[in-house]
């Protein structure tokens, strides 16, 4: 069996940036694409910053270099999220707890390995969860590498799962080009779209009527560009706001999902991110009041639960709770990929939608890394990423899922 005998690292950008999401739902005013005012998250120099990565390649007695990508979501710092991740903080983390601990290691179970970096302790706490992310991407790259089979192969015998040859939904999002990046996904035709970034009040509409306004214009842009056959699903995350708008009415909320169906229709709507409660207890209590009424009053929008649902120990917590029809398991928040893995099929198993997504801000290899665990633990739809400019989000997660589908299905032959 293979052995580790070095691991290396290097300082990357990610596919978009570091946003302050306290300084940009409170005062934070847009400027081209930076944002003017003073930052309020810790650790941040500006409300809008470059993003950050770190490359962990990991090489083993045979010469093979596997790699992964440490990287952490977009609002970093917000919602109970570990702090803002900068690669010159990390880095000598990484060289000096990590790698003696990696050194050595046989590459025979991911499972073991993952395990291993992310339950480690540095001063009583566990890793930054973009070290553990990144680590874990190397470790599975590695074993596969090792066992010379694909990565979705390693994670199917270790998790005992059955290999389905058939695509998984993409999820395409716009950021706040919503309406030009919206045609891109009618174009490519996008399983799901368009996320639309309705991150404060001033987009929503003060009653929520811009919003509106939006649904009704992408699906008479769907009807006029594309095809008759072309159903995507529509998926907007709205950040909180629309609790905001309605000072947390769920009565008012309720009445105003019902004009959501109605200006989707026939097209099936998700909104993600209803309600910011502050807190995961009141955030369980006050998305399950908002998915009772709406199931009451046969409202069949879905809504998908984000924000204060970061960990494996938080998605099964909303899972139990039935406090929403999907999860969104943002896979750099979960730390190792071995917890996004675990989160799906906690899902699956008990009847709650999973949505294997994740951030904008990360890179092309844990994109790739994302897909082939996805391709065997099969959630609802996984997410186009990084960056907010579509074509490359869209083009890096389909391009992947394809090779690794003609590959397995190559191996039937």
């Amino acid at each position: 069996m293979s052995k580790i005998v070095k691991v290396v690292v290097s300082p990357g950008l990610t596919g978009f940036y570091f946003d302050d999401q306290t300084a940009i739902k409170s005062d934070a005013k847009e400027n081209g694409f930076v944002y003017e005012g003073r930052p309020k998250t810790q650790g941040f120099k500006s409300v809008r910053q470059a993003g950050e990565s770190i490359s962990v390649m990991i090489i083993s007695d045979d010469g093979q270099v596997a790699y992964g990508d440490c990287a952490a979501v977009q609002y970093s710092g917000a919602g109970g999220r570990d702090p803002l991740f900068l690669a010159e903080d990390f880095i000598p983390i990484i060289e000096k707890e990590i790698v003696p601990i990696l050194v050595g290691q046989e590459l025979d179970s991911f499972r073991r390995l993952a395990g291993k970096i992310d339950t480690y302790k540095v001063n009583g706490k566990l890793l930054h969860t973009a070290l553990r992310y990144g680590i874990t991407q190397a470790l599975l790259d590695a074993v596969a590498r090792a066992r010379k089979i694909t990565r979705t192969e390693v994670v199917a015998e270790e998790y005992e799962l059955e290999i389905d040859l058939t695509p998984i939904p993409v999820f395409a999002q716009s950021g706040d080009s919503r309406y030009a990046n919206a045609d891109k996904m009618i174009i490519k035709q996008v399983d799901v779209l368009s996320h639309a970034l309705i991150n404060n009040v001033t987009k929503l509409g003060l009653h929520g009527e811009k919003l509106l306004d939006y649904i009704q214009w992408l699906k008479a842009r769907i009807k006029e560009v594309s095809h008759n056959d072309y159903q995507p699903v529509f998926h907007i995350d709205v950040y909180g706001t629309i609790g905001e708008a309605f000072k947390g009415d769920v009565a008012a909320m309720t009445e105003y999902f019902a004009k959501l169906e109605l200006a989707a229709a026939p097209f099936k709507l998700r909104i993600e991110g209803p309600i910011d409660a502050g807190s995961k207890v009141e955030q369980i209590k006050q998305m399950k009041l908002l998915k009772g009424e709406l199931q009451k009053q046969d409202i069949k929008v879905e809504i998908v639960a984000d924000e204060w649902c970061n960990t494996l120990e938080d998605i099964k917590d909303f899972v139990d709770e039935k406090a929403a029809d999907m999860i969104q398991v943002k896979t750099p928040d979960l730390g190792g990929i071995n917890n996004t893995i675990e989160a799906v099929l906690y899902c699956k198993q008990n009847g709650v939608g999973a949505y294997q997504g994740g951030s904008c801000n990360e890179t092309e290899r844990s994109a790739q890394i994302c897909v082939d665990i996805a391709l065997a633990t099969r959630p609802c739809q996984i997410l186009a990423k990084p960056g907010m400019g579509v074509d490359e989000g869209v083009m890096i997660v389909y391009n992947e899922m394809n090779r690794v589908l003609a590959i397995l299905k190559s191996e039937c032959n």
